[in-house]
This record gives structure tokens, sequence and C-alpha cells, in this order.
């Protein structure tokens, strides 16, 4: 266990890659956090109070703030929602990253935060993946078989076509010493 920054402990993720705050556990993928915090069996969705903008969230049951402070990320307030599970006895929320790239360390900002180099997340198909997530990974996997085997990468190989092409644009020159950066 080391501590970050503000002295909160950081600890290694849990199965979930999230962790433990005060009155939550917590869960996360790159899309979504989830959170869940025990209620009494008899709770009811009028006695919950929840609350939840782009950077901040407010959790109130019967009165008694469960959860409240600034988001350590932002999210899309839109498409966040909770419930409540009577049988489980607990309420969850359900919180949709902003940026859907990236761990979250912590849910609210000055709570326990999980070491993010101890995150495994689970394998995906590409494709189970948005149109824009799938080509920068199909990007990358292109890019790393390159390298492995000595070749340029895709981005090399798109500064070497516009070379080439300029050089046949301008036959004038002289291109003999001329080295790609």
């Amino acid at each position: 266990m080391s501590t970050s920054n503000d002295n909160k402990a950081v600890v290694a993720p849990d199965t979930g890659n999230g962790g433990e705050g005060p009155n939550y556990s917590w869960s996360q993928t790159l899309a979504e956090v989830t959170l869940t915090t025990a209620v009494a069996r008899e709770t009811t969705a009028k006695q919950v109070q929840c609350d939840i903008s782009d950077k901040s969230i407010k959790l109130v049951i019967n009165g008694v703030s469960h959860i409240e402070g600034h988001l350590s990320n932002a999210v899309r307030a839109d498409e966040c929602y909770w419930q409540i599970d009577r049988q489980d006895a607990t309420v969850s929320i359900h919180l949709e990253k902003q940026d859907r790239m990236n761990w979250w360390p912590c849910v609210v900002q000055g709570h326990s935060c999980v070491d993010l180099s101890k995150i495994e997340p689970d394998n995906s198909r590409l494709d189970e993946l948005d149109s824009e997530t799938r080509g920068m990974v199909e990007k990358m996997m292109y890019d790393q078989r390159q390298k492995a085997a000595g070749l340029p990468t895709s981005d090399e190989q798109q500064k070497m076509q516009l070379f080439e092409k300029f050089k046949r644009e301008h036959p004038e020159m002289d291109f003999s010493n001329a080295k790609l950066q």
C-alpha cells in the first residue's frame, strides 16, 4: 500500500477495478462506474435523493448523506441513473464517463484511491466497440505488429507517402540528402 499526494491510501483495485469509499463500494469499466451502498431493506425510492451533475454527486437516504462530493472525473450526467434493489437492500448508481479511455483512481475526490497500474481490464471483442474506439484499437494493433517486424508504423508510412508525392510534384529539387523525422 502506498499513499497519494493528499495522504489517502492507494490500494490495489478489486476484481471490478474499483474499491471502497466511505459508505459505498465501486467498480468500473473504461466507459462507466457503478457505486453500490447498503440501505435498510424497507427503504423506498421516495426516501432516496440522488443528484448527479457532470462533476459532482450527492446521495441522501432518509435525510442522511451517504455520498457527497466532487467526482474525480466528469460524467455524462444525462446518461447517469440510480436504482434501488430492495431484495439486496442496496442502492446502485450508474455513472457514464465522459472520457471513456481512462481509468478513475477514485470516484469522489479525497476518498481512497486505487493503484491504476494494477488495473486488469476485461478482454473485449473488437466488434463490441464503437467505431471510433475500434478504429483506434485496430491502428494500435497494426502499429505494434509493424514495430515488432521492424517495419514502419502507419504514421511513418503516411509521412513517406506524402514525401514521395512532394518529390514527384517538385522534380526540380534535390532530395538526395533529405531525411524524414
